[in-house]
């Protein structure tokens, strides 16, 4: 076939980016240059790889079948690269995270800080999405992998567990439950509670855990997400259940979270990738910071103060 790596990597740039103009800026060719190369690239292969109009370029579904082979090839030829010698300064490249938003602040933040000192010409890529999306993004390889809390039964996905964090209830310093020690599920039915939608991952979590529990909490404004739940819990609206980093190392002082049990309900937040496919050199240097940073993550989990008080 004639075509070479670097039509290979204009493939790859474009369906990362999404446009022709974002990938030529990051190959540092002209938008001519570019199309002319993955042009080659789908006449030597026989088919077209995306579909093109005047607004968008999106993968087809050849296209979509055949970035994760060409992924594999580049991945290949920069692994054999950094085997030759450190040549952290020289590997360029873009990683692409898809990420639940409140592990951003919490957890993916520092390590993609680390990341960019340690190889400062990868880009990197977070794709701050709901649960289910970023399994649909992985799976359809616009991930190289994701930080989620779903995946876990996915057939085709694995997942690496990275921390396990139960749902505390988060309720002002100045609200009456602020100096428990342990509140039980079902005592939220005496108070105005907040909750996400139905449909978000952590609802789910919630809706299975309390099955059995006969008094459940009256759930009395719905938001979308944590930080919209914790906005409004703050400003006095009611309490609400949340995971527990969602306020360590970065939520109002005003707030506090009480454990809740029966049941305890925990979710773990691990790394899913497709199962059977080899990430590249880059997108395996942060998989494997991100696990590096998961001990100290752990440790400020389950060390974080809880209110003490003389009741139960």
């Amino acid at each position: 076939m004639n075509f070479d790596l670097s039509d290979l990597r204009a493939f790859v740039a474009v369906a990362d980016l999404g446009t022709f103009s974002a990938a030529s800026q990051t190959l540092h060719l002209s938008q001519p240059a570019l199309s002319r190369r993955v042009d080659k690239l789908e006449q030597a292969l026989g088919f077209r790889l995306f579909e093109r109009t005047t607004r968008k370029v999106e993968l087809n579904a050849m296209g979509r079948a055949f970035l994760p082979r060409a992924r594999h090839v580049l991945s290949e030829l920069e692994s054999a690269l950094v085997s030759m010698g450190d040549l952290s300064e020289r590997i360029h490249g873009l990683v692409t995270v898809a990420c639940i938003p409140s592990a951003v602040d919490k957890f993916v933040a520092q390590v993609v800080r680390d990341f960019h000192q340690r190889f400062p010409r990868i880009r990197v890529r977070v794709l701050d999405q709901p649960a289910p999306e970023i399994l649909l993004s992985v799976a359809r390889s616009e991930a190289d992998f994701g930080i989620n809390y779903l995946g876990t039964q996915e057939p085709d996905l694995d997942f690496e567990r990275l921390v396990d964090e139960p749902f505390v209830l988060a309720c002002r310093r100045d609200h009456p439950l602020a100096r428990r020690r342990r509140i039980p599920w079902s005592e939220l039915a005496e108070h105005e509670c907040i909750t996400l939608a139905p449909g978000s991952g952590n609802r789910l979590l919630i809706n299975q855990g309390l099955v059995q529990v006969k008094a459940r909490p009256h759930w009395s404004c719905e938001v979308q997400h944590v930080p919209a739940l914790l906005s409004l819990i703050e400003a006095g609206v009611g309490v609400g259940a949340v995971p527990r980093l969602a306020l360590v190392g970065g939520a109002s002082s005003s707030l506090v979270g009480v454990p809740l049990v029966d049941p305890v309900i925990v979710r773990s937040v691990g790394i899913v990738r497709l199962r059977g496919r080899p990430l590249g050199s880059a997108p395996q240097a942060l998989y494997d910071m991100l696990k590096a940073h998961a001990n100290p993550v752990r440790r400020q989990t389950r060390s974080a103060q809880v209110p003490r008080s003389r009741r139960e």
